[in-house]
């Protein structure tokens, strides 16, 4: 019976319900938007990195810190027996790592030299465009380090380095290729050349600073001087980014649900000002005061629940596309330096997000129905029926 009630007085209050039905059905929507792009950016800039970057994990010799630059020209060492055959195998791509200084168009800028096999088919790192043979040695940069240096493809220009001895020695170098990439962390600052080249150029032959290996790989048996880092190592400072780029959304969530409240709050509250003959019949019919309050407690639940229909019918076809054909960031957004954050992102929906949206919504309804609902405790049916609410 209180069902029936409770679903005959939300028809009949017309236009106010389907108003405050829409409102929740947008909170639905937009909550479950916005988790999507945030689980669609994380997900899209964990594979970038791993395809870019970090592969199944990488084995790093000891001395060599990524954010020391003091380290990176000392850091250097035979592979490993292991990470050697891994190598050989296709498993394994060797990387050597030195600082340099570039001058193009007359222009000196410091910049990291990364040598890298170019056999290699673990990282999507175009190694095959370092294949150029015309005298110079043939190298690889990203968008934003050839818009920094301001060249082109086929540009030619002098680099400095420091060999093995102490010595500086200084060369040509031709842009053989120029790579778009969502990583900044192989693009900014970066030079890649050949990893035989650098050896050469550096006096190292047979020596690397790190190896990239292929993803779902075993850590291998490596000795001191050598350390592993698996993803989850890797991958730990995008994730902290991540988690304090979402304080953003928390804070869009409270405002959207907090709108979304008020509006079934002040329907409550209206509810209980001008219906009080109504209560007040009831409760002379026999209805005890709890079922009353289940009856307005009901009416702000169903609510909650007619806007799930609603947002289902509309909701679904937007949210539909955006995990199909996903959002093509603004160009403006590569400057940002993040992972992920260039080209399509698609967004990822999952069962458990759209349920815990759903429960998160229709519980903070529930609560907000409820707690104005509180004052028909103290209804005595007689001022009721009289158009009173003490």
């Amino acid at each position: 019976m209180i069902t029936k009630l409770a679903f005959r007085n939300i028809r009949g209050a017309g236009l106010r319900t389907w108003i405050n039905v829409f409102i929740l059905s947008i909170v639905y929507v937009t909550i479950i938007w916005f988790e999507g792009l945030y689980c669609g950016w994380v997900n899209q800039a964990e594979n970038d990195m791993i395809d870019w970057e970090i592969g199944g994990g990488q084995v790093v010799v000891a001395g060599y810190d990524r954010f020391d630059p003091f380290s990176w020209d000392d850091a250097h060492a035979p592979l490993p027996a292991s990470v050697e055959q891994l190598r050989v195998d296709g498993q394994a791509a060797a990387i050597l790592v030195s600082s340099g200084v570039v001058y193009p168009q007359g222009r000196r800028q410091s910049v990291l030299l990364k040598g890298i096999d170019t056999r290699q088919r673990v990282l999507a790192i175009p190694t095959d465009s370092m294949a150029v043979t015309d005298g110079k040695v043939p190298i690889v940069l990203g968008q934003r380090m050839a818009h920094s240096l301001d060249v082109q493809q086929g540009d030619s220009f002098t680099m400095k380095w420091r060999t093995a001895g102490g010595a500086f020695d200084a060369g040509d170098v031709t842009v053989a290729c120029i790579m778009r990439t969502t990583v900044p962390a192989v693009d900014t600052g970066q030079i890649w050349l050949s990893l035989e080249d650098l050896q050469r150029m550096k006096e190292l032959p047979g020596e690397a600073t790190y190896a990239v290996l292929a993803i779902k790989s075993e850590e291998p048996t490596t000795p001191d001087n050598w350390r592993w880092e698996d993803t989850d190592f890797l991958l730990s400072n995008l994730r902290a980014i991540m988690k304090s780029e979402a304080a953003g959304e928390y804070i869009i969530f409270a405002m959207l649900l907090f709108m979304a409240m008020i509006a079934i709050f002040d329907t409550q509250v209206l509810s209980l000002f001008h219906r009080r003959r109504e209560m007040g019949t009831l409760l002379a019919l026999g209805l005890t005061r709890r079922q009353l309050i289940r009856l307005f407690t009901l009416e702000g639940v169903l609510h909650a629940v007619l806007a799930i229909v609603m947002a289902a019918a509309w909701g679904t076809p937007l949210l539909w596309y955006f995990g199909t054909e996903g959002w093509k960031l603004p160009e403006f957004y590569d400057e940002y330096g993040m992972a992920g954050m260039s080209g399509t992102l698609i967004f990822d929906y999952s069962v458990g997000l759209v349920v815990r949206t759903i429960i998160l919504v229709v519980f903070i309804t529930t609560v907000v129905s409820w707690w104005p609902t509180r004052r028909i405790a103290r209804l005595k049916p007689t001022d009721a029926l009289r158009g009173k609410l003490s």
